[in-house]
């Protein structure tokens, strides 16, 4: 009776006012319970608001912990009321155990679940801060994903990949923008610190995007209390070369990415030519075979940055696969099933000024953006030369792309169908890669 409904043998059979106290609580938690999952049902975002701010699962976790002591409490009391000094020894061992077994089967499943919940709190407490809310800008939310090594000392000084996010605010549409490290004689948003100090651009000997971050660390002074003054530099650029305004950024440490990757349990991406594992300043230790396989992390960390035989270009044509295919392959089941291990890899692998108050938004957009194409687009030869690059013409380039997902430049064309690769890249450098420049990068990788 009290596995089923606490309080009821206390009812029949012991304190009818604990018993009575004990059924309102339960039904009070249920009606409560079924009430937001009823919500769950017709609002995605209210879900993802629960599981995602941090006193609404503080108050969870007390309420799991304490309603665990109770039915414990209450098992005991159920036991006592069975008299067992009346039975004989063999039904009254029966009784323990089978007391034992619903008390601690039930207090365990009730304290893991506060555990559980333990772990996403102090996961959204570690990971995101309590900074400014930033408004879309004209319809679009823009995020600047950057990745870098995270050996000694290289976290967030050179970035070695960088994208922009650019998310439709209503719909979750996707386009992906990619920059090359190597980008020079770039200018400034008009008006930042870094406009004021290279007025005609980033025209220093050995300057390059990825030099932005590392400039900026070693002129701090000119940043004031700038927590990430690399970071806040590297926007800067980013903004005047796009001419988007950046909304949020997440720095991605690349060997936390290869354990999110095996928390999930591999992704699976279409593998054009074989992959050198190894060979940046290295040995070739291995190599990656070509066909449609499921990857561990190690190995898509390798497909995502193996440049052996292959060139920047190719390697960022293969990252926008690997993105879409985390967009597209990762689902909420994997997600609830891998939870302690995706927090774990989560809180090593970003770094992102993303508001808590806005996780729930950027999760619903994600649900969103999962069942959608996503585009790319990239600043990369052949269409731009990266050592003089036209900046009108990039501006230009990022709006067409962004029109043509929301659908304001006619019908959308098809993906390159290039027969040649390098590096597993469909298309050459010459030609261009068929990822770096798609209206649907899943058909494009």
């Amino acid at each position: 009776m009290t596995l089923f409904l606490p309080g009821s043998a206390q009812l029949v059979a012991g304190n009818k006012r604990i018993g009575r106290i004990a059924i309102r609580i339960v039904i009070g938690l249920v009606g409560l319970a079924a009430f937001a999952f009823l919500i769950g049902l017709f609002s995605h975002t209210f879900v993802f608001w629960l599981g995602s701010t941090p006193y609404v699962l503080n108050l969870i976790r007390f309420v799991l912990m304490l309603a665990a002591i109770g039915w414990a409490a209450l098992f005991i009391d159920a036991w006592r009321l069975g008299q067992p000094l009346t039975l004989v020894k063999n039904q009254r061992l029966a009784a323990v155990g089978l007391n034992g077994v619903l008390c601690f089967s039930v207090v365990g499943t009730l304290l893991f679940g506060a555990h559980l919940v333990t772990v996403q709190r102090d996961f959204m407490i570690t990971m995101f801060g309590d900074g400014p809310v930033s408004n879309a800008e004209h319809g679009r939310y823009n995020v600047l994903l950057m990745g870098g090594d995270s050996g000694a000392g290289r976290w967030g000084l050179r970035p070695d990949s960088m994208t922009i996010a650019s998310i439709d605010e209503e719909t979750g549409r996707t386009v992906l923008i990619g920059l090359p490290r190597n980008l020079e004689n770039f200018k400034f948003r008009k008006g930042s610190v870094m406009d004021e100090q290279f007025p005609d651009g980033f025209d220093c000997e050995g300057c390059y995007l990825n030099g932005v971050s590392t400039w900026a660390g070693d002129n701090k002074d000119l940043f004031g209390k700038a927590k990430n003054p690399g970071i806040d530099a590297t926007i800067m650029a980013v903004e005047g070369i796009t001419d988007l305004k950046i909304n949020y950024w997440a720095m991605v440490n690349l060997q936390g990415f290869k354990d999110l990757v095996d928390a999930v349990g591999g992704v699976t991406l279409n593998v054009r030519d074989r992959i050198p594992v190894g060979g940046l300043g290295s040995d070739v230790t291995g190599y990656i075979e070509p066909g449609e396989r499921k990857l561990s992390g190690f190995e898509t960390l390798w497909y995502a940055r193996s440049r052996e035989g292959s060139d920047d270009y190719a390697r960022m044509a293969r990252q926008k696969c690997v993105m879409n295919a985390i967009a597209t392959q990762i689902s909420p089941k994997k997600v609830i099933t891998n939870f302690e291990e995706i927090t774990s890899a989560g809180s090593s692998m970003v770094e992102t000024n993303l508001p808590g108050s806005q996780v729930a938004r950027f999760m619903d957009l994600a649900l969103k953006a999962k069942d959608q194409k996503i585009s790319s687009v990239s600043i990369v030869p052949p269409a731009i030369n990266t050592a003089h690059p036209d900046l009108a013409k990039i501006k230009a380039m990022i709006k067409k792309g962004i029109d043509k997902a929301e659908g304001k430049a006619g019908k959308p064309g098809k993906a390159k169908k290039n027969a040649s690769t390098n590096g597993a890249a469909i298309g050459t450098r010459d030609e261009g890669y068929a990822a770096n420049e798609a209206e649907d990068l899943a058909a494009a990788c």
